[in-house]
């Protein structure tokens, strides 16, 4: 047995029950696991370098690179980075730049010859 002052039994309770807090006020992040700073890094190399790969094509090469990231979320970084297709060249466009290459055949059929 040990004979303490009063004043030592109420700084350990308080040193107790600071502790206690403490412990249980730790912020306890829910769900998945935060990506590594590194693998976003790629990611997001990756989607400027080829901003026509989807999330499918961008996930499996990371699959390729042994990276394990859901489909998902590498689309939700697409989305993020806003990072959007390039749009698509017209028609009257596609036939301009490719005049020089185009062939017009026509095939008369006569059933009556």
């Amino acid at each position: 047995m040990i004979v303490v002052q009063p004043e030592t039994v109420i700084k350990w309770h308080r040193k107790g029950s600071k502790l206690y807090w403490t412990f249980k006020s730790k912020k306890i992040r829910p769900g998945r696991p935060s990506i590594d700073k590194r693998v976003q890094k790629l990611i997001k190399k990756m989607i400027t370098a080829n901003p026509l790969w989807g999330a499918p094509i961008l996930h499996g090469e990371l699959i390729k690179l042994g990276i394990e990231i859901s489909e998902r979320t590498v689309s939700n970084m697409i989305k993020r980075y806003k990072i959007k297709k390039p749009p698509s060249q017209t028609w009257r466009t596609f036939l301009k730049n490719h005049t020089h290459n185009t062939y017009a055949v026509y095939f008369f059929h006569c059933t009556n010859c």
